[in-house]
This record gives structure tokens, sequence and C-alpha cells, in this order.
């Protein structure tokens, strides 16, 4: 049976007076819930002045969680994430687009893991990231929705100029934007000893790859992890809010398909 550590954190960071990143998560309360729900976390970068951003990010997480809590029975997690996606899209969209509300709507990137028998779903808009550490190896998962990342792909901007580029944090897809939104979603085979690690653009913007992967493979407890990750963007100057989740696979239960229907491989 899939069985998962789980660690999280968020932070101010050291310049911001408020917190607009937003963390959540669903786990399964018995054994059925582990095969029929499964595990599910999320975590929001809220955009927009004053408050907006953190309303942003709090009502995407908040949506999303409870949309993955009332799922039914068995349903796929590759196509269920998408969904919630939207769900939070929507409620983003129409909290900023109420009447009263003035200045820019509100809004944030978003990026979600769901994990089933022996696979995750990733589902992520905007820059927040999701990467998998797997024998000392780190992966990013996600594609960064960003104006330096479309420069890279036209060919426009050299991965040797992309450091200084200055879309680098120019957002060209998020929640709330508009009425609907494309989310991308992979699916990864899981292995016992796997590491998925979700962050926020306030941690990866500030701590390199290297950095990064030398803290995911200590051998500590997953929280004091988070927490050292969290130490290591305060110490690049904090300027940024800075959330981690942290979800370590210690086994799988490995599963195939027929007609849609999974059934257990000995």
């Amino acid at each position: 049976m899939l069985d998962l550590e789980f660690a999280e954190l968020t932070d101010t960071g050291r310049t911001r007076e408020h917190n607009e990143d937003a963390v959540g998560h669903v786990l399964p309360e018995s054994a059925a819930q582990v095969q029929s729900q499964g595990w599910f976390f999320c975590m929001a970068d809220g955009m927009g002045a004053h408050a907006k951003g953190e309303v942003a990010s709090r009502l995407a997480v908040d949506t999303a969680v409870d949309g993955f809590r009332k799922i039914p029975k068995g349903v796929m997690h590759v196509s269920l994430l998408p969904r919630l996606v939207q769900a939070a899209n929507s409620a983003i969209y129409d909290q900023g687009h109420a009447k009263g509300n003035v200045g820019a709507p509100m809004g944030c990137t978003f990026v979600a893991c769901a994990l089933r028998f022996d696979s995750a779903v990733v589902s992520h808009v905007g820059d927040s990231r999701c990467y998998l550490l797997r024998n000392g190896t780190l992966t990013q998962l996600t594609h960064d929705h960003t104006m330096q990342n479309e420069q890279i792909r036209l060919g426009i901007l050299s991965l040797e100029d992309a450091g200084s580029g200055e879309g680098r944090h120019l957002l060209t897809r998020s929640l709330g934007q508009e009425l609907f939104v494309a989310a991308d979603t992979i699916t990864v085979n899981i292995l016992p000893d796997d590491l998925l690690f979700l962050c926020t653009d306030g941690l990866h913007g500030y701590v390199d790859e290297p950095r990064i992967r030398y803290l995911l493979n200590s051998a500590a407890p997953l929280a004091r992890t988070a927490a050292a990750l969290v130490d290591a963007a305060n110490e690049r100057g904090g300027h940024d809010n800075i959330s981690v989740q942290l979800i370590r696979v210690k086994s799988v239960e490995r599963m195939g398909l027929y007609r849609g229907r999974p059934y257990r491989l000995l």
C-alpha cells in the first residue's frame, strides 16, 4: 500500500510584510481512502496589490482542497487535477470581478500533486514548481509559465542569457486573470525513497539547484529539511515569501489498468 512521509512550511521572508503564499493538503484517514482517494498537496503564490494576493492564493488552495475531499471513489487523478485547477481559477476570477472590487484583478500561481497506488499526478499554472529527487538526481517536473521560458522556447533568448533576462518573473499564465485557464498536467511513476518537492519562486528564485539538491539529499527528518530550505532562501535575502512541501515515498502499491480500472500487480 502507498505510504508517505510529509512536511510543509511557509514563511513571510525578510522583506515582505504579508505572506501571499498559501499551502494545503488532504491526507487519507483510512487504508480504504489511501486506495480510493489517495493523497493531495498544493500551494499557491498570490499576485495583486495589498491583500489581493493573499486572498487569491488562499481561495485557490481552499477551493482545490475542498474539491479533492469531495471526489467520487476511484476517480482518476489525471482527469481530476485539471478540473480542480479550473475550479480554483473560476473562484478567483469571480471574486476579482465581483461588483465593488476595484483595481487590477487578483491572481496567483498554483501547483498541485496527487498520489495514489504507484503514481503521482502534477498539475500547475505559473512558476511554482514541483521537483523529483530520485537516487540523488534532482529533476524539475514542471515548466515555468514565464516570459523568459517562452523566449527560450522560441529561440529569442539563449540559456546563457536566461539568468539575467528581464522576463524571468513575468508570468504568461496564472489563475484568476481569464475565465478559463489551461493547466499543464503530467503523470510520474513513483518508487520507494522518491522525494517530491513543491515550492514557490521565493525558494527556487534565490536558492540554486545544486544547493536545493544538497539539502534534499540530507538524511535529516523532513521537517528539518523544510526549515533548512527556508533558511537558505532567507540567507540569500528573503526577498519573497517562501513555501515548501516535501513528500517522501516510503512504499508503493504496483498497479495496472484494465478498461480504466486499476488492478494489483503481483
